[in-house]
């Protein structure tokens, strides 16, 4: 059986609360639902994991190597500047999708460079909850 990780980094744990207009008024734990009844309609099994650490984010990059099929992940601001993050995906094999619940092109001008998009597999961005849906349908379909 096929096995996903869902990685997110800083202040997704505060999804539902801050910038509703933004995010919307789902928690993580929603959205982590939704995952799941996915995930079971698919056949596969998924893992979760957020931290507001850049180093955590990396150790779990490095662990999807041989533990996981694929990996989505929302890194939230690391995003747009860490290096480190964009080197832990690219040192491995496992192939990652990159999302974000908003549309980061229709926000803020630092939100439109993502450092970490040349090494993943692709971007969906602006969908809200539904783009993690779309990531893991995505992975199931690589081959």
């Amino acid at each position: 059986m096929k096995r996903y990780l869902v990685l997110n980094g800083p202040n997704l744990n505060m999804t539902g609360i801050r910038e509703r207009g933004v995010y919307g008024t789902g928690t993580l734990e929603d959205i982590y639902g939704e995952i799941r009844a996915l995930a079971e309609e698919l056949g596969v099994e998924v893992d979760f994991y957020q931290s507001n650490y850049e180093g955590a984010l990396i150790d779990q990059l490095h662990a999807a190597h041989e533990g996981y099929d694929g990996v989505i992940l929302n890194a939230g601001a690391y995003t747009h500047y860490s290096y480190a993050i964009r080197d832990a995906i690219a040192a491995i094999d496992t192939p990652v999708v990159e999302v974000h619940i908003s549309n980061v092109h229709a926000r803020e001008e630092f939100r439109k460079t993502s450092v970490i998009a040349p090494v993943c597999m692709g971007t969906i961005a602006g969908f809200g909850p539904k783009g993690y849906l779309l990531a893991l349908r995505a992975l199931e379909e690589e081959e």
